[in-house]
């Protein structure tokens, strides 16, 4: 349904209120599902009419949407057994209990029987946790207050427990103003028209001389209460639905817009709003019909399109755990980033700071001199700076700012530094005039890209979007914001601030990209990107200079700034609303200048004030905690969290910055220096190891692996008073601790059982097939196996004393898991010759549903009942891979057996569009976010790359295979978690693209000890390590950047002596733990599925090699890796 379909049910609604129309309003709430009237179902639940109170929750959502409705559900059935006990009317009890109660049982099984064993309580008061029930009204009013909890928590509900704000009878006031319209368009308007009728158009019977048009003032009896409205114009009818599209994400700002708004609130609607085509895909989601399946992850609103299909069949599709309290995320005070690292001197004031995404030690530093200065908080090492200059006179327009650089370049100071979203760019905000681009390519490897002359005195703000490719936008002291390409063009020039812009927050709800500005006025205005001018005209808290932040997710709103009085405000918007959620407490009053803060972990919040940075949990107004970092910070300090919110980069008041970190990020970066000073004091490389130049070798080396080698090789002894910026005494304390840590590498390998944990899945083995496919769930605490025979089997890790997480592990058996019904997970395999199947699977990401096909029928199973909740695709040809496009669970790429790609739209059950650019079948699929592609391989060897935008074939290439090797078997691929390495596997070897250009950066064969053909390879969830599985038995460890062998497990590790000896088994496949980076799982080729861990005083997998001038040290050059091979370079 079209957002104005879904706003004339609200007119209809008020309009029948109105009219005292009570049941049809009631009526009508429930059917549209646009609006649950709280005060109607208290009334209800008050009056304990049941029946209609479940009646009317239907409208909105079943029994089994997820695990808040199952709660809502479960309380109001509960209330009425009770209430048939306390009544004795034991008949009506059993009947409630077995026909209302019992679908609880199938999640809870104690808890059923707990609820029957009240039936032999002459008072089920005698329960000691019903002891303190009371009467029937206090019992509802307390169930009540839960009851509304819940219903304010549950997504399902989410926008539709406020009636927007409406004019009293606006339907009516439309209705006269079409008239009106009608009237002005009567060749022979009357003075009094007679109305007489809605069902057709208005017109007036000629009279004998033509009148002037006049506005139609209607008779009560007519339509309205008397009134007289202005002249429309001529308007047409409602647009069609796809051009009334509207931005959610500002729907709420424009409609509680100030009565100064340039955007009244009276006469905003959708279709106000001026959007591209390419952006029609509609914000305000449109009510998806009955049989469109909605494919999107629990909690978000687009789960309720699943569910509008699946109701007729009652399948629960959320994994509920019943009934604990409802979940609420962990965390300690020690996840907080508070203990110094290290400072670090800058040289100048620190006026921004930004981490790496991808390299989170990586830290890009902005001074007050104009010197930009790219550090590594690793090894403490500034790894490049760069001083302000203009890098072309003709750029810069303006006479008078080229001799004010010419006299005194620094003057110019930087505003703002920001990495683009890839970590492939830099972008510099100056306080004149000038931006400056800089691509990065690793190491100190920093190159001027573009320089733009963006506007007219100082540049306040910088940031990258990615509307339909990437760009910058920027704003100024000219009151404007503007948008560039790559390339200088500048794109959109916005106009409508009467202040200075401040700040700017581009973002995207959905398919629709916005961004948010703030001027030093306070006025807070929003923009799609056309032409259309602001969408929203807003004044922020104090009406000073505000930034404005998103949560990591995107799902929540910040904003923090300072009035002209110096009072700062740190608060939550509520943007369905426009209006804020919360004002967090806590700042001072009276500050000298603004506040700056950052957000982190979805979680919490920091502002840097008063020589200290203060700590909020983003779900309490209360300060939380604060820490003056060892002081002599500054009295406003900048501050800037890295991507895993575990260091924290804050200004300080001596030209300098700190580093804080977590425990997680001391663990972290303990790890990194104890491998950097491993490198230290390795002997150097043979020439003969790596035969490439070692000028090719450095130049290519990766920059997580160029960053460990990059160390001070000045004597410690002999430290200068500031050593490459970092202060000597903290280096020297590094220097100590890491040197107790120093061990010569050597190669891992395990042969003993007793040498690492593993633990057979019970019931896993199964003559009738292999493991084919093998997956962890998404929240860890299981694992999948699809058979070759097609049959999905799941196993569990339950909570207990030695395991309390509940996660997988190998020190504990896992259960094999089946619902109570007994159903198996069976894929169509009718017609099937299962010899010559492939079958494939895909796992939501919310762990409540799985796709699966074994050469028939793609299925789509309900995880918690193992029910067969839709089929399609129906063969030939027969599907060979499954992909969920990782930004909308709707879409999903699925690779045949002919050599094609069908894009399938689940909720419209239609294949968008076929990609073909294969010779044979698709084995592999991975999707990109940060470059906007998705990767292909298949069974011809070749990778194909596809822009995700419009689907066209951007590039292809083919595997570097050994001499004489045709272009057969699997080859596979899997995105680093940068998103922009690629880890690609074939059975005759690993290989490392990188996916913007497409190039091979390393490559290992089989060889040695390792040398039968690779049988499947996963990067580890942190992408810290590779593992291979090898048709021999054999699995190799390996670091991701080098491919350097770090650890060899033989099949006598975790094979039964017999099984190991015949070679009769071997792992087909292999899966990675998504939290546990070093455990992994194997699927064997007789059915078996073994997951294996190091033990638990070893934690890892063999010691990383040492690294020394960016080549790495440790074994022969049969285990090496090339940089950037040419064929014959490639080491055999």
């Amino acid at each position: 349904m079209s957002s104005l379909s879904r706003e004339l049910v609200f007119l209809i609604l008020q309009f029948l209120e109105e009219e005292k129309f009570k049941e049809s309003v009631h009526k009508l709430e429930q059917e549209s599902g646009f609006y649950f009237n709280m005060k109607y179902f208290e009334e209800k639940a008050h009056a304990g009419e049941w029946d209609e109170v479940e009646k009317y929750l239907s409208g909105f959502t079943k029994v089994d949407d997820n695990r808040y409705s199952m709660k809502i559900f479960f309380e109001i059935r509960k209330q009425k057994y009770l209430e048939a006990l306390d009544r004795h009317e034991r008949a009506k009890a059993v009947d409630i209990l077995v026909k209302d109660l019992k679908v609880f049982s199938t999640f809870n099984e104690e808890l059923y029987k707990e609820l029957t064993q009240l039936l032999t309580l002459e008072n089920f008061r005698e329960n000691e946790q019903l002891s303190k029930y009371g009467d029937t009204k206090s019992a509802r009013n307390i169930m009540l207050v839960e009851l509304k909890k819940l219903i304010e928590a549950n997504p399902l509900f989410r926008d539709k427990l406020v009636f927007p704000t409406l004019k009293a009878s606006r339907l009516r006031t439309l209705i006269n103003q079409s008239l009106n319209w009608q009237h002005q368009l009567c060749k022979n308007p009357r003075t009094n028209p007679d109305i007489k009728t809605l069902f057709t158009d208005h017109t007036c019977a000629p009279p004998n001389g033509a009148r002037a048009a006049t506005p139609v003032t209607l008779p009560v009896a007519a339509v309205a209460k008397p009134a007289t409205y202005t002249a429309l114009g001529a308007h047409g009818p409602f647009p069609p639905a796809a051009a009334a599209a509207n931005a959610n994400a500002l729907a709420g700002w424009m409609a509680n817009a100030t009565g100064s708004s340039s955007v009244q609130s009276a006469v905003v609607t959708a279709s106000s709003i001026s959007i591209p085509p390419n952006q029609v895909p509609i914000l305000k989601r449109p009510r998806t019909p009955p049989n469109a399946i909605g494919m999107v992850d629990y909690p978000n609103t687009d789960h309720e399109q699943l569910m509008k299909r699946l109701r007729s069949a009652a399948q629960p599709v959320d994994e509920v755990t019943y009934p604990s309290a409802l979940q609420q995320s962990s965390w300690s005070m020690d996840d907080l980033p508070r203990t110094v690292v290290c400072t670090i001197h800058q040289g100048s004031n620190v006026t921004s700071i930004d981490f790496h995404p991808s390299h989170h030690t990586l830290v890009l530093v902005g001074s007050a001199n104009g010197e930009t200065t790219l550090w590594e908080i690793a090894s403490r090492e500034r790894l490049v700076s760069k001083g302000f200059k203009i890098w072309d006179m003709a750029n810069c327009s303006v006479l008078l700012f080229q001799a004010a650089i010419a006299k005194d370049p620094g003057a110019i100071s930087i505003n703002r530094v920001t990495w683009s979203p890839d970590g492939n760019l830099l972008g510099v905000a100056f306080t004149k005039h000038l931006i400056h681009l800089y691509s990065y390519h690793g190491s100190n490897d920093l190159h001027q890209h573009l320089e733009i002359d963006a506007h007219n005195g100082s540049v306040n703000d910088l940031a990258f979007s990615h509307p339909s490719k990437l760009c910058i936008v920027t704003c100024g002291d000219d009151k404007l914001i503007k948008v560039w390409d790559l390339t200088g063009r500048k794109l959109f020039n916005f106009e409508g601030h009467e202040a200075p812009v401040y700040s700017v927050c581009p973002h995207h709800k959905e398919n629709i990209q916005f961004i948010f500005s703030t001027a030093i006025d306070g006025r807070i205005k929003a923009w799609l990107y056309d032409n259309g001018g602001s969408k929203v005209d807003y004044d922020a808290p104090g009406h000073g200079c505000t930034t404005m932040l998103y949560s990591a997710d995107g799902s929540r709103l910040f904003s923090c700034g300072t009035s002209k009085d110096g009072d700062s405000f740190l608060v939550e918007w509520n943007e369905s609303e426009g209006a804020i959620k919360r004002t967090y407490t806590g700042l001072r009053k009276k500050s000298a200048g603004v506040v700056q803060f950052d957000t982190t972990q979805n979680h919490f919040l920091a502002v840097g004030e008063d020589h200290q940075i203060k700590f909020w949990d983003m779900d309490s107004i209360n300060l939380l905690t604060s820490t003056e970092a060892e002081g002599g910070l500054a009295s406003l300090p900048r501050l800037r969290f890295n991507k895993e919110g575990n260091l924290l980069a804050v200004s300080t008041a001596n030209n300098g910055f700190k580093i804080l970190a977590s425990t997680e990020g001391l663990r972290s970066l303990k790890a990194i220096e104890s491998r950097a000073f491993e490198a230290l004091r390795a002997p150097p490389v043979e020439s003969s190891v790596v035969k490439v130049s070692s000028a090719a070798a450095i130049a290519n080396v990766s920059p997580s692996i160029s960053r460990v080698e990059r160390l001070d090789r000045s004597s410690p002894a002999k430290p200068a008073a500031i050593l490459n910026g970092v202060d000597p005494i903290e280096k020297a304390r590094t220097l100590e601790d890491a040197s107790d840590k120093v061990k010569s590498w050597e190669l891992a390998e395990i042969v003993d059982p007793a040498k690492c944990r593993v633990v057979t899945a019970s019931d896993s083995a199964d003559t009738a097939g292999k493991v084919a496919r093998l997956l962890y769930t998404n929240s860890g605490v299981g694992v999948l196996a699809l058979g070759s025979n097609g049959k999905q089997k799941l196993w569990k890790w339950s909570r207990s004393d030695r395991n309390p997480s509940g996660k997988a592990t190998a020190s504990i058996a896992p259960q094999h898991w089946q619902p109570s019904s007994g159903l198996l997970m069976s894929n169509d395999t009718a017609d099937v010759n299962l010899e010559e199947a492939v079958p494939c699977i895909a796992l939501s990401k919310n762990d409540s549903y799985v796709m699966s096909a074994c050469g028939g029928k793609v299925s789509l199973f309900n995880m918690m009942t193992f029910k067969v909740m839709t089929t399609f695709m129906s063969p030939p040809p027969a599907s060979t891979f499954l992909a969920f496009h990782p930004q909308d669970n709707n879409i999903i790429a699925i690779g045949m057996e002919d050599s094609t790609i069908h894009i399938y739209n689940v909720r419209i059950d239609e294949v968008k569009t076929k990609l073909k650019g294969h010779q044979k079948r698709i084995t592999g699929l991975a999707f990109s976010t940060n470059l906007n592609i998705l990767v292909s391989s298949g069974a011809d060897a070749q990778l194909c790359i596809w822009n995700t935008d419009k689907w066209d074939k951007m590039k292809s290439v083919t595997i570097q295979l050994p001499a004489g090797k045709a272009p057969t078997g699997d080859t596979r691929v899997q995105f680093h978690t940068d998103q922009i390495h690629l880890l690609v596997s074939h059975g005759t070897q690993l290989a490392i693209y990188d996916a913007s250009k497409m190039e091979c950066t390393r490559q290992w064969m089989p060889q040695d000890g390792l040398s039968a053909p690779i049988s499947y390879a996963a990067y580890s969830c942190n992408s810290l390590l590779v593992y291979a599985a090898f048709v021999d038995g054999n699995v190799g460890v390996f670091d991701p950047d080098t491919l350097r062998l770090r650890c060899r497990i033989a099949p006598s590790a975790y094979l039964s002596a017999s099984v190991s000896n015949s070679q009769s088994a071997y792992p087909v496949v292999l899966a990675t733990h998504p939290q546990e980076a070093n455990q992994f799982a194997v699927g064997l080729s007789d059915g078996t599925v073994k997951v294996i861990e190091p033990l638990e005083s070893e934690k890892k997998w063999g010691g990383g090699p040492p690294v020394d001038n960016g080549i790495p040290n440790g074994r022969t050059g049969a285990s090496s890796a090339t940089s950037n091979p040419a064929p014959e370079q490639i080491q055999r």
